[in-house]
């Protein structure tokens, strides 16, 4: 029996996101802009991100190679896309939205040992594809969305994501008007010819082509627009019409991709594609961020100090995009903006910079991190920020270090620190958690640690009070390592104040100095930066911008 049009236009739908020629050209950010765009026309929209990694969860992998790892509500263990996501659609994904290679293998494996394949031969095709497809409509239903879209990392023609192509396929096969594909193709522009070249993107369509998929829409990548010469000779080459090439140049900012899709009608032409009805776009919250954004006269100078910048000769910023992205919104809501600069502790720790570079700066921020490399520069820059009152923000490791700072040069005990460090030290201030004491013995690192979303009883009278406004909060973690609980009653005496705790008051989850003390200085043991959306901003960040911003 036929389908008909109002069952097809009730059916969900499916975008599959490919990336042709290269790497790093945005497919993350495309996905989240085309997840913005129809949800601004009133779509229920989720996002699944697909890693063509042998690592079950991005936890265990270099954050200096792939960038930052990213923590769901559920604890799991991410790709920095999959926070995108979260924060262009406003929505706080599952870790079923989440899945790599090695998780695919590792699941159908043990089906197969629990005999659930039923003695059948298992194979590459169809029953890896088949497990990602499995996958791709439970995320749809977990979340009943109209429109979910999927992203295919890696480039077309590698040997790592055909399987995933073939997913894309087979999906496709079972459901031919609901399912779409939208390569992001990069269109360089070679400076000793200073011409707009064409064919690259060309043999990635070709390569899709023997993937056995045909792209529905080409979002062109370039340094600057596509002109139309350009779009109609994409279009006869990779087999579409020139209105399905879109002009995806560089942006000054991520949230202006949205606006500029919608320019281009990319929302009216995948309803085209998939038989949706057209509906208004209705970008009003969003359009009023973004005008924000570029009206803010007024500027907060922030210095990030951490330990992963540092990439050959280059600045690896997107180990921190959470943390970077947090202080843009935040600013943003304040109406300044943020002038970032990085700082890499071990120049502290080294001496090849003075800690009184950052008496320029309105505040300073260091982010979470592992290991010993830099710890001591950090600890000095705490405690530069704690004397000379140069507001400070220390999120996971670097409310731990903060702690181990206060100990040692104001409650007297000289050779605090945490266990991470030095497991001998005599003053044990921050102290591994007792559930994982067996695993570290054991060398057993991955998946081990304090992962996602816990509660925190937020004290009344507080800074961090006065920035939450409300008792109970909940905050995403990752991290082995606690505030011990031997040694808080003694730094509380001393005058540091533990003004978020779990609820049954074990674990010490925000530190700060009061007020009388010092403009601001926080910490948390959890990652704020994690639940901060552009329409949303985290209020903790919120708190740190204004004293910045009044400091300066």
């Amino acid at each position: 029996m036929p389908i008909s049009d109002s069952t097809h236009r009730d059916q969900p739908k499916y975008i599959f996101v490919v990336g042709g020629v290269m790497s790093g050209i945005g497919k993350g950010i495309a996905v989240s802009a085309i997840g913005r765009v129809l949800k601004s026309k009133g779509f229920g929209v989720t996002a699944i991100k697909i890693d063509p990694y042998i690592n079950v969860d991005a936890g265990t992998m270099n954050p200096t190679e792939h960038g930052e790892v990213f923590v769901l509500d559920d604890g799991f263990e991410t790709d920095q896309d999959m926070g995108n996501y979260e924060r262009f659609l406003d929505i706080s994904l599952p870790e079923i939205n989440y899945l790599t290679t090695g998780r695919v293998y590792l699941e159908v494996i043990r089906k197969e040992r629990n005999l659930e394949y039923k003695g059948k031969n298992v194979e590459v095709v169809p029953d890896i594809p088949a497990e990602v497809i499995r996958r791709i409509m439970q995320a749809q239903k977990n979340a009943s969305a109209d429109i979910t879209l999927i992203e295919i990392g890696g480039t077309i023609g590698e040997y790592q994501n055909i399987i995933f192509l073939e997913a894309a396929r087979m999906l496709r096969q079972k459901y031919p008007r609901d399912v779409a594909v939208v390569m992001v193709s990069y269109v360089p522009i070679p400076s000793n010819i200073g011409e707009m070249k064409t064919k690259p993107t060309q043999y990635a369509a070709r390569s899709l082509n023997s993937a056995g998929l045909q792209a529905d829409i080409i979002l062109a990548r370039a340094v600057k627009p596509i002109d139309q010469k350009r779009k109609e000779k994409i279009a006869t080459s990779c087999n579409i019409i020139p209105e399905h090439v879109i002009s995806a140049p560089d942006e000054e900012s991520i949230y202006d991709v949205p606006l500029h899709y919608e320019k281009d009608n990319l929302g009216d032409i995948l309803c085209d594609v998939l038989g949706l009805d057209h509906r208004p776009t209705n970008f009003g919250q969003w359009e009023a961020f973004i005008q924000k954004s570029k009206e803010s006269i007024d500027t907060v100078e922030i210095a990030v100090v951490g330990k992963y910048f540092d990439s050959g000769d280059f600045v690896l910023s997107d180990v921190y995009i959470s943390v970077l992205e947090a202080l843009k919104h935040a600013a943003y809501h304040n109406n300044c903006k943020p002038k970032i600069t990085y700082f890499n502790s071990k120049d502290f720790e080294s001496g090849k910079l003075p800690l009184s570079a950052l008496d320029a700066y309105g505040g300073i921020l260091i982010p979470g991190g592992f290991g010993e490399t830099g710890v001591e520069g950090k600890i000095q820059v705490i405690e530069y920020a704690r004397v000379h009152k140069i507001p400070y923000f220390g999120l996971c490791y670097g409310m731990q270090l903060a702690v181990v700072e206060y100990a040692r040069n104001v409650a007297g005990l000289v050779s605090a620190h945490t266990t991470e460090i030095n497991p001998q030290t005599p003053h044990p201030v921050i102290a591994v958690m007792e559930s994982q004491k067996k695993h570290l013995a054991e060398n057993i690192y991955g998946g081990t640690m304090r992962l996602g979303a816990y509660p925190c009883v937020v004290v009344e009278e507080t800074l961090a009070a006065e920035a939450y406004g409300k008792e109970m909060i909940s905050e995403r973690h990752r991290h082995r390592f606690e505030v011990n609980p031997h040694y808080v009653k003694e730094l509380e005496k001393s005058g540091l104040v533990f003004s978020g705790k779990s609820p049954d008051g074990v674990l010490m989850e925000i530190a700060e100095l009061p007020r009388s003390q010092h403009p601001f200085f926080v910490g948390t043991q959890f990652h704020p930066e994690f639940l901060s959306r552009p329409l949303n901003p985290h209020p903790l960040f919120c708190a740190f911008i204004l004293a910045a911003h009044k400091r300066h």
